[in-house]
């Protein structure tokens, strides 16, 4: 992932966001993340956001980590096909960590989705998990099931 080209800049290991947003793409990209992302930038809050020419791969992409731990607030945007992108899943789990290691602030937002679906992984998240324990091993699978629900049992 790497940052907008417009006013969030790069995610180099030399840029400090103040926030970075973590989202489902084709749920909220073009609704809510975009409105949320615009109004943080109009406030002057320096956020990131992927731009949509994010490589796929195994692993997050150094520059997203960067993005993450340099960021002083995370938003991850739960949303109903949030837990089936693995992607989603992964930047949850380093949020997770950078929130319990260096304290980051996590504000979660349950966008058309009830907390208890996050937290206890019900509905559109339990038939997300049913498909990843068939791709993924089984210790991760479970890092990202924790990090689902401690976030989702954050006040949001």
């Amino acid at each position: 992932m790497a940052a907008s080209k417009n006013n969030a800049g790069s995610a180099s290991s030399s840029s400090k966001f103040e926030v970075f947003l973590s989202f489902r793409g084709k749920d909220t990209r073009t609704n809510f993340t975009d409105h949320l992302y615009h109004a943080l930038l109009d406030a002057g809050i320096h956020t990131f956001r992927d731009n949509e020419e994010l490589l796929m791969g195994k692993k997050l992409v150094p520059e997203l980590i960067d993005a993450i731990e340099q960021s002083r607030i995370s938003i991850p945007i739960f949303s109903e096909n949030y837990a089936s992108s693995k992607w989603c899943l992964n930047e949850l789990t380093k949020i997770f960590e950078c929130k319990n290691t260096t304290g980051q602030v996590v504000l979660p937002i349950f966008y058309i989705i009830e907390p208890s679906a996050v937290r206890n992984q019900t509905g559109s998240y339990s038939e997300a998990f049913e498909r990843h324990q068939t791709c993924y091993d089984y210790t991760t699978v479970q890092k990202w099931k924790e990090a689902l629900r401690e976030v989702g049992s954050l006040k949001g």
